[in-house]
């Protein structure tokens, strides 16, 4: 067996599952599970209708690169989106079977096991796929803490010279899981100057970048090219469907960047993956094509959002993100037993920060924290704020 794979922790629902094993639910309440960021809202018919419409597709394997009417749709979304110069559909982007395959299979491509001592830099809570991704790619990950104290900011300086200059990969996620904040230009600008010294690649997770309330959040290829930075260098953005569309079913998404390494992931996929079935590329032409259904996605979010934070505000510090579908709230007891205590109580499921976060510099920035993910119905998820407010104002 690949001895790699002794280095992974479980992962954060099975850590929920082994804290809830012994505890038994109050059953004068019906189960809400706030835990787990699944996108609930319906699918928009007309994807439906474009997967249905195109199922004679299955009869044929699809190509690593997908179509090239794919590719364009994706192209052109971008350009829209960001306001920056239509990439080359051919070598700057390359279809994914959703960010969570892709995500994890760049570090594959982009760390040289040659080298001493490889690292990967994480922001610290994190998605748990970068930290999989490092160590079977035969490197480490370091973690930058983003704290509150910081505004959650991506605070480079934490680590040593010594550490940047075998970084190889670093992993950001902008909006943030699960902070929901959104890094400023500036802080990009610090990014690619320290990618520029020590040449390493930088992998932007942008799955939540269509969840927002107010503007729109700025996106990685947007930040570079607005340094003059046309060519992309060594930047690869990471998006998919799954919540801009509610189609997490689906896994169909993109990388885009830098047309280099895009060749060089396009190898590895050879071997490793390939484009959706060509039913799905059809499916998500049409929802790349239609922005009408995503504000309507983030109107109901936004809806949610704002009762959810007026019932818990008087009784939690809880504050509005920037982006995405998660609240990240401190909590007034630690957070693995402020989540025990809620489900045996009030039978609703939140996921212990700690879950989600590594000790670094002596910190698990997770702790005394807890995540919402604001993505049932709004009935189901304002009667659950019901619930952990009335479970907060007993503590």
């Amino acid at each position: 067996m690949n001895p790699d794979l002794q280095r992974l922790q479980p992962y954060p629902f099975q850590k929920l599952a082994a804290l809830f094993r012994e505890v038994q639910p109050n059953p004068d309440y019906r189960a809400i599970s706030l835990s787990i960021g699944e996108p609930k809202h319906a699918t928009p018919r007309f994807i439906r209708d474009a997967l249905t419409a195109n199922l004679d597709g299955l009869a044929n394997y699809p190509t690593t690169a997908g179509s090239d009417a794919f590719r364009s749709a994706i192209t052109d979304w971008l350009a829209a989106r960001y306001g920056i110069p239509a990439l080359e559909a051919k070598t700057q982007v390359l279809p994914v079977n959703g960010s969570r395959e892709a995500l994890f299979a760049f570090a594959q491509t982009v760390v040289d096991r040659t080298k001493t001592n490889p690292v990967v830099v994480c922001p610290n809570p994190f998605y748990q796929i970068y930290e999989g991704a490092a160590f079977l790619a035969g490197a480490t990950p370091h973690f930058l803490n983003t704290l509150p104290e910081d505004n959650y900011a991506l605070n480079l300086a934490q680590l040593s010279e010594e550490i940047w200059q075998r970084t190889q990969l670093i992993y950001v996620c902008s909006p943030g899981n699960p902070t929901g904040r959104v890094m400023p230009l500036a802080e990009w600008k610090t990014l690619f100057e320290l990618s520029d010294r020590h040449g390493f690649v930088i992998a932007s997770d942008e799955c939540y970048s269509e969840i927002y309330f107010s503007e729109k959040p700025l996106g990685a290829l947007q930040a570079a090219h607005r340094l003059g930075r046309g060519d992309y260098k060594n930047l690869v953005v990471f998006s998919s469907l799954s919540k801009r569309s509610n189609v997490p079913g689906m896994r169909s998404g993109f990388v885009a960047g830098d047309a280099r390494i895009i060749e060089r992931f396009a190898l590895y996929r050879t071997y490793h993956g390939s484009a959706m079935n060509s039913a799905i590329q059809a499916a998500s032409i049409a929802a790349w094509n239609d922005e009408a259904h995503v504000a309507e996605n983030r109107r109901m979010y936004a809806e949610k959002f704002a009762k959810v934070v007026g019932i818990l505000k008087p009784v939690l510090p809880v504050e509005m993100p920037d982006a995405g579908f998660y609240l990240w709230i401190r909590t007034p007891i630690a957070d693995t037993a402020f989540a025990q205590a809620l489900y045996r109580d009030y039978n609703v499921t939140v996921l212990p920060g700690s879950y989600l976060a590594r000790t670094a510099q002596g910190v698990n920035p997770g702790e005394n924290f807890v995540r919402l993910a604001l993505v049932a119905s709004t009935e189901e998820t304002v009667e659950a704020a019901q619930r952990i407010a009335e479970f907060s104002r007993k503590l």
